[in-house]
């Protein structure tokens, strides 16, 4: 595999898990609790959904020729929660994340040497790439804090859960340790 394959191959792949994740905290919240800030200083999820979808939208539409901050995008309307239902929210979330993937897969190994722009700051295409994946991943764990909050006791962990690991490396490794 060359340079390229697998640095866009990890990409995806972290984007994805964050993507799945965000998926699998939001299905453990009422649709009260979607809507509800931790605090009147703090987003809702569905807030922070809308704002990741709008970035995404944004920033990966014509990627390669146009500036990311595109000038249609309404940043501040992000943060109000304007949707009716959860069915709107999650279609905007989706159309935000297939924007995404749908120019991630269309970039070729030339792609990575071009230059492209952010609100009108010059950026490498990997480095335009990694930003956008520190802002989503800042906003999924974002969301996953307060989805745990919103659940309370019925919230099913998404990693390995707390006093667990023990089993949890010997159950993927057996008795032995990685590297042993």
């Amino acid at each position: 595999m060359n340079s390229f394959t697998i640095f866009m191959s990890a990409t995806i792949d972290v984007f994805e898990a964050n993507k799945k994740m965000a998926e699998r905290a939001i299905v453990q919240v009422s649709d009260t609790g979607l809507r509800t800030a931790l605090d009147k200083n703090t987003n809702s999820i569905v807030v922070i959904m809308k704002h990741v979808a709008g970035n995404l939208i944004s920033r990966w539409t014509d990627f390669l020729t146009t500036d990311g901050e595109k000038p249609d995008r309404n940043r501040d309307d992000e943060f109000m929660d304007s949707f009716a239902t959860r069915v709107e929210l999650l279609a905007y979330w989706e159309r935000g994340w297939t924007t995404l993937f749908d120019s991630l897969n269309s970039l070729t190994p030339d792609d990575l040497e071009k230059t492209v722009y952010i609100r009108g700051d010059a950026h490498t295409v990997p480095l335009a790439i990694q930003r956008s994946l520190g802002h989503t991943c800042y906003h999924v764990g974002q969301i996953i804090q307060v989805a745990r909050i919103q659940a309370g006791d019925e919230w099913n962990t998404l990693t390995v859960p707390r006093g667990q690991s023990e089993q949890f490396n010997r159950e993927r490794w057996g008795e032995g340790k990685p590297g042993k």
